[in-house]
């Protein structure tokens, strides 16, 4: 800052009135501090790059008067000891490291005397009274420490403590761990009682807020404030604080992100750029990205949005609408803080009163409705998304069911999964039924259950992203999620489709444990009710969409197996005459050999047992003549329903045998309607079978581990979708109780959180960040 306009901000500041705040006046003032605390500094080579070098005695301009210089040039003495020893709270030396404008590949250091007060860190040449000092970092509420950490101390033997200020930061190391976490600790303390700084903005839109029905202060404020309004120009800092520092001190993942003021700065830029673009969707997306990353950044973009929108040099132009379609997706994505919350709604109203009946006048009402039903997004809006939210449009999306089926639904951003359930039971005339439906994210060979709360819009942007092979592309899907009656369902019923195309599917992923005559007498259901009755003229589908290809590759590879193994024992015997050296390498080439000969034997034995299989099926499906289309549905799930975990869902878990942690094997959890019970993969009978009145508490131990307990026995299991289990674990026992409670049932054993007895059931899930419960 120039002498002349320092000594003039010093002379006014107490006179500044409240409609003529100066932006940066809060870093105007921190800067005087550093200039009236830092003496003058002679040339050194372990000068920071921030310390400037100049002699000990400098003259006074003429213009500044010797009461302004005396407090600006101080003489870098330390004060008297007994004053000192009020002030300062932790003193000593530490190793600071050395600026130098050419990366070292080695650390450089020097040792100083460092001194930690209420206001500042200072350090010196050494720890004398009449010291000189080399440095002062003043301490406000934005500063920050970055504690020491192993890595840096694996590197280099000391461990390090960074302290960031407005215009510079202090490396320092030690050689201790104690005496870092020391001094990181001290300095943490002084900057946390430190009062909040407030910029220009916060304070004006605090004015605001104080003078909301006054329009002619409001006015005023505007007109005096042009840091409110519309700018060309470029912005040098943030309209709202951000502690010093880079951004990797607080976030994770940040993917190059420097410091929070530079990125705020950079926005501002893009939306410049905006109102110019021609296509302006991926400069929309890249910001909505950056404070999908960045969550603090997200009051600051609706605060230089405000700004933008505010007294434009051409109302209701391409230029100026950019801002608005901006804020519009802004609006639902991310909602501001409370405090910007209100300057927005302000600021849209005020809009409306200024332009009514304009483009302005219907954005401003959209993105007021749009305030009113915003949750935080998963994800920034897709291209699509950006496109009819520009046009304050409403979006369609095609869901999925009952097999090749599929609707068409009007959504927009804040529709949620829950919301599209509701809409397609009615739609698809299931309000009376007793099971529950759910949206599932599915392709060929997995699913994932949307929860409820799950923003639709979300879901798209991530199924479009998933770019997978044609046949393997993610669907949204419509399916029932517990069966709680599927006996008494209208076979001429949408929802009678559901429960055969869900039962087909749980086949033939293997799901179903039977013979391979049973699978086989299932496929040949399917294509009577696919295609009707027999005929050449329609192409058959492939065997993988009727039968458990996986069924079929087991019992080929074994008996490949049991083949080739008849052949490796005569080899063997041969080489058991040779040569050690000769004898081992023939078994190492007759190893390779057999390995890519079983691969061939595998591929062509399969491909035959295929034809066989299909021929089977085929021959089933000609006697199936005359069977119509409902019947060959209920014929199938009759089928299906004679398994005792029909209409359970399957979870594939491995079990844990005893408390130190060894895994058995892995099973399915098979959790429905009326119990909960464990089969080995492939067997018809189960392992264990419990009712939930049997189940003292369930409950997540951790993000992969569930916990069942009963009266005499913990089942603990490993499982990468406990979540799930939980959750219809809890949705069953409710059922459950409210059956018994309906019956008139007594004297029952409820389900407790601790397995006690207790007058009502409660039912008890944990994980690693929540704990939730409900009693019935």
């Amino acid at each position: 800052m120039p002498l002349q306009g320092l000594c003039l901000f010093l002379c006014c500041r107490h006179g500044f009135t409240l409609l003529g705040r100066d932006y940066g006046e809060a870093e105007k003032a921190e800067e005087l501090q550093e200039l009236q605390r830092d003496p003058v500094q002679p040339a050194s080579s372990d000068l920071s790059l921030t310390q400037s070098v100049a002699s000990d005695t400098p003259d006074r301009p003429e213009e500044v008067p010797e009461e302004i210089w005396s407090l600006i040039i101080e003489k870098a003495k330390r004060k008297a000891a007994t004053a000192m020893d009020e002030e300062i709270i932790i003193q000593g030396w530490l190793f600071k490291e050395l600026q130098s404008s050419v990366r070292m590949p080695w650390l450089r250091v020097r040792k100083h005397w460092f001194v930690l007060t209420q206001n500042s860190l200072d350090y010196y040449t050494n720890n004398e009274l009449n010291a000189k000092r080399l440095g002062t970092l003043v301490l406000t509420s934005l500063c920050s420490v970055l504690w020491p950490d192993n890595c840096t101390y694996k590197e280099t033997g000391y461990w390090n403590i960074t302290v960031f200020g407005r215009k510079h930061r202090y490396q320092l190391y030690t050689k201790h761990l104690n005496q870092s976490i020391q001094w990181a600790c001290a300095i943490q303390n002084v900057i946390d009682r430190k009062a909040p700084l407030e910029t220009p903005t916060q304070l004006l839109i605090r004015d605001i807020e104080e003078n909301y029905s006054n329009c002619e202060v409001l006015e005023h404020i505007y007109k005096w404030n042009p840091i409110l309004q519309h700018t060309r120009n470029q912005l040098y800092s943030p309209l709202l604080p951000f502690p010093y520092g880079s951004v990797g001190l607080a976030f994770e993942n940040t993917k190059g992100f420097t410091t929070l003021q530079d990125e705020a700065v950079k926005i501002f830029n893009s939306l410049q750029q905006l109102e110019s673009e021609r296509d302006p969707i991926p400069i929309i997306q890249g910001i909505l990205q950056t404070c999908l990353e960045l969550e603090p950044l997200r009051d600051e973009i609706y605060c230089q949005l405000i700004k933008q929108t505010s007294s434009p040099p051409h109302v209701g132009n391409v230029s100026d609408l950019r801002n608005w379609q901006l804020l519009t997706c802004m609006s639902v994505t991310f909602l501001p803080g409370t405090s910007v919350l209100k300057y927005l709604r302000f600021h849209l109203k005020r809009s409306q009163d200024q332009f009514p009946e304009t483009e302005i006048d219907k954005y401003a009402e959209f993105i007021t409705d749009s305030l009113e039903k915003t949750k935080s997004r998963e994800c920034i809006p897709s291209s699509e998304e950006i496109l009819v939210l520009m046009q304050r449009q409403e979006m369609s999306c095609i869901i999925h069911y009952a097999g090749s089926r599929s609707c068409k639904i009007t959504i927009n951003s804040h529709t949620t999964a829950e919301e599209v359930v509701k809409s397609l039971l009615v739609r698809l005339r299931l309000e009376q039924s007793h099971n529950l439906f759910a949206l599932f994210e599915q392709n060929s060979t997995d699913e994932r259950l949307v929860g409820k709360s799950i923003i639709v819009a979300d879901i798209i942007t991530s199924l479009a992203a998933n770019v997978d092979e044609p046949e393997n592309q993610w669907k949204l899907c419509f399916k029932l999620y517990c069966f709680l009656d599927s006996d008494n369902v209208p076979k001429s019923s949408v929802e009678f489709n559901l429960l055969f195309e869900q039962a087909h599917e749980m086949v033939t992923k293997g799901y179903f444990p039977a013979s391979e005559e049973t699978l086989q007498s299932l496929a040949a259901l399917r294509l009577q009710f696919t295609i009707r009755d027999f005929t050449t003229h329609v192409p058959l589908p492939k065997l993988q969409e009727l039968f458990p290809v996986h069924v079929l590759r087991a019992r080929v590879q074994q008996s490949v197996k049991m083949l080739l193994s008849t052949n490796d024992t005569n080899n063997k015997s041969r080489s058991h005459f040779l040569p050690g050296a000769l004898a081992s390498s023939l078994w190492g080439s007759t190893a390779y050999k057999q390995k890519l000969e079983e691969d061939q034997l595998l591929k062509v034995r399969l491909k035959e047992e295929a034809a066989v299989s299909m021929t089977t099926i085929v021959e089933q499906w000609k006697q199936l003549q005359g069977m119509n289309h409902e019947e060959a549905m209920a014929t199938y799930l009759s089928i299906v329903k004679e398994w005792s975990g029909y209409g359970a869902t399957l979870f594939e878990v491995g079990v844990f045998m005893n408390s130190a942690g060894s895994m058995a094997q892995k099973l399915w959890l098979a959790v429905g309607a009326k119990a909960v019970a464990l089969y080995k993969q492939g067997d018809a009978e189960s392992v264990e079978s419990f009712d939930y009145q049997q189940i003292s508490s369930f409950e997540a131990t951790d993000r992969n581990t569930f916990k069942i307990t009963l009266s005499k026995k913990d089942f603990l299991f490993e499982s990468c979708k406990v979540q799930e289990i939980a959750q219809l674990m809890k949705i069953y026992s409710t059922n459950h109780v409210r059956t018994r409670a309906r019956a008139g049932s007594h004297g029952t054993t409820p389900i407790t959180t601790g397995g006690r007895a207790n007058s009502h059931r409660r039912i008890l899930y944990r994980d690693s960040s929540t704990e939730e419960a409900f009693t019935l």
